[in-house]
């Protein structure tokens, strides 16, 4: 048997409490075709040391997004993701960064995936902490103080019952600075609604919205660096901070995630 074909297989705790026949699904279809090594850990700890102990197995993680990303974390501090390939399960509630990247939905097509599949190279933003960032990340994250979303979301359908249409709330104005490969997109002295930086194509989309109405500003690079006062940014599904500065590189094709041939 191919080392291909051995898989350590983490199943996120997570998972088995929320679905535990999604888990049972995805286990007897990777032990059948594989020779599977199946992992139970009970946290965070437990999954680390179950990465860690690998070996020349192919890691498997059966979970949600949060695991995907614990996964990839892992593997990076570990400098593993530039030779290794890492495969998902997904199952839970929050998913759907899983599949936007691919990967199929239900645990016998995904699982199918994990056996039949083929390597696919992803670009991965790493900032200078070694944090990771799969998909995209938004600056900042935090509602204006004036205006809550789930507060002004009820006064509003109050309103409008009483007075027709009313206008949404005021977009938050932030002093950023934002430099693309080191030049200068916007800087403290100009307000700007919000930041997002994407990774696409082997470069890093930077885009600034105003929200006053005008275009926003994009760029592509392959660093991007934000500063200014305190913010907090969310990276898929994890919110950090607050910073006063943050650089992400763009690192094209850094890991291999197993999915279906046909992509």
């Amino acid at each position: 048997m191919s080392a291909h074909d051995q898989l350590l297989v983490v199943i996120d705790p997570v998972a088995r409490r929320n679905d535990g026949e999604s888990v049972r699904i995805a286990k007897d279809v990777l032990c059948g075709g594989s020779e599977a090594k199946i992992c139970l850990p009970e946290g965070p700890e437990d999954f680390a040391r179950a990465l860690a102990r690998r070996g020349a197995r192919r890691p498997v993680v059966i979970g949600d997004d949060r695991a995907l990303l614990r996964a990839v974390s892992l593997l990076h501090r570990d400098r593993w993701l530039g030779d290794g390939v890492l495969a998902l399960v997904p199952v839970g509630s929050g998913v759907e960064l899983a599949h936007s990247l691919g990967v199929p939905r239900g645990a016998v097509a995904a699982a199918r995936a994990v056996l039949d599949g083929a390597v696919r190279r992803l670009d991965l933003l790493v900032d200078e902490s070694d944090g990771v960032v799969i998909n995209d990340l938004a600056i900042p994250v935090e509602p204006s103080p004036l205006y809550p979303a789930a507060v002004w979301g009820g006064w509003r359908s109050l309103l409008r019952g009483l007075l027709g249409p009313v206008p949404p709330p005021p977009a938050r104005r932030h002093r950023l600075r934002v430099e693309a490969d080191g030049v200068i997109l916007s800087d403290l002295d100009q307000e700007v609604a919000g930041v997002s930086v994407r990774a696409m194509g082997g470069r890093a989309e930077v885009v600034i919205s105003h929200g006053d109405g005008r275009e926003p500003l994009t760029a592509k690079a392959h660093t991007v660096t934000v500063s200014g006062p305190d913010f907090r940014y969310r990276a898929d599904t994890q919110v950090t901070g607050p910073v006063r500065t943050r650089t992400w590189t763009l690192r094209a094709g850094a890991w291999g995630l197993t999915l279906p041939s046909a992509l």
